[in-house]
């Protein structure tokens, strides 16, 4: 393996107009499973100029209201922070067509006297994990996030009024020996309100950039790039259109390890995109935490209907402390890969998805409602003792 390398990942702020695309899909996701935890949703969200069209599928045993859905679309845009000229949460104008399942789809999904819970769609899902920091995340994605959510958490207390809700970052590491040891460059772009210089962002910016990477990380002055064009005030969904799934990198690994190609927002757990990625990442997880390799990359495989992956595969990246067919034996012993096996043990008929839609599903902390249940280590033990 290459041990001497540059590599890169990107991220993008909660106001990115493909995130708030993404929030709103999930935030409808949520309304639906709150009013029935067997919800089916597909949910896509697009976003442009004073427009915002949510269209797809669902399946729900409750009734509901479309003014509800409209008044969560506006809350989400709300509580990103977008009230500006031309896309305003309270002004946006909001085109809801959402239809029912297809029959065709839930006769797949759906249990019966003969057949278990079937998968939602056909498709690969891959989950990654090493040991290089607390998260289990690569470095590259876990700093392009973690400077983003500073930049955000000061603006939504107030002390960052000068920047606006819209934002891209970029971290490039040096890797020696397969250790990350600083990084090579950095990239800011953040919308910011009219009459501010680039230095003048640059200014409010590399404060955030320090406290976040390691000490002795940061890039040479000439390697940090904040609004490289020199201006940014024009940003969201003006600027941009916006739409559901499109940053499927930004949500997984930052491109360090495979994504089977499905989008996760706007979609519920039966949907294995979903799920079984969220496994997949909870079982690579667990290996290296259990101490078994220092790098894990797992991939499923499931068939629309079919309930059982089609195949289940384990690499340790030549990082193995055990053999891959025992890891895939003990995978099989302690979690049933169903997409309902996967729903009970990970509890994901709960309306916990919003909060996945910004900065990354993986690498977060377990909240004590379920949300994140993916990244706990309960399952070390368990593994522990099916691998004697």
């Amino acid at each position: 393996m290459l041990q001497n390398y540059i590599f890169t990942s990107e991220s993008v702020s909660e106001g990115h107009p493909d995130k708030i695309c993404d929030q709103i899909s999930d935030a409808l996701v949520d309304y639906y499973l709150s009013k029935d935890p067997y919800s089916r949703t597909a949910i896509e969200t697009v976003a442009t100029t004073n427009y915002i069209g949510v269209i797809g599928e669902v399946r729900c045993s409750a009734e509901i209201c479309s003014n509800d859905l409209e008044h969560i679309i506006r809350q989400t845009v709300k509580n990103i922070g977008y009230n500006q000229k031309d896309f305003h949460w309270e002004h946006v104008n909001i085109d809801i067509k959402v239809h029912n399942q297809s029959k065709d789809i839930a006769v797949g999904v759906d249990s019966a006297e003969d057949k278990d819970e079937g998968a939602g769609d056909q498709g690969i899902m891959f989950g990654y994990a090493e040991n290089s920091n607390d998260a289990y995340m690569p470095e590259a994605i876990y700093y392009s996030h973690k400077i983003l959510e500073a930049l955000s958490n000061d603006r939504h207390g107030g002390k960052l009024n000068e920047l606006g809700p819209d934002a891209k970052s970029q971290v490039t590491l040096k890797y020696i020996n397969g250790k990350a040891v600083k990084a090579e460059s950095v990239v800011v772009s953040t919308q910011h309100v009219d009459g501010k210089s680039q230095q003048d962002i640059r200014d409010i910016v590399i404060p955030y950039i320090e406290k976040t990477l390691p000490e002795g990380w940061m890039p040479d002055e000439d390697e940090i790039y904040i609004n490289p064009t020199g201006r940014f005030v024009i940003g969201g969904p003006v600027g941009d259109a916006g739409l559901t799934g499109r940053k499927i990198i930004v949500d997984t690994y930052g491109g360090y390890a495979p994504h089977g190609g499905g989008a996760f927002s706007g979609k519920d757990p039966t949907k294995v995109d979903r799920s079984a990625a969220y496994v997949a990442r909870y079982l690579a997880k667990n290996i290296v935490a259990a101490g078994f390799a220092d790098k894990c990359l797992i991939q499923l495989s499931y068939a629309i209907g079919v309930a059982h992956p089609i195949s289940l595969y384990v690499d340790t990246q030549g990082t193995g402390k055990i053999d891959e067919e025992r890891l895939i034996q003990a995978v099989n012993n302690v979690i049933n890969l169903t997409p309902k096996g996967i729903r009970k043990h990970l509890q994901l008929n709960k309306p916990i998805y919003q909060r996945t839609a910004a900065y990354g599903h993986f690498g977060r902390t377990p909240d004590n409602d379920g949300g994140f249940s993916w990244e706990k280590l309960d399952l070390v033990d368990r593994l522990k003792d099916e691998l004697k």
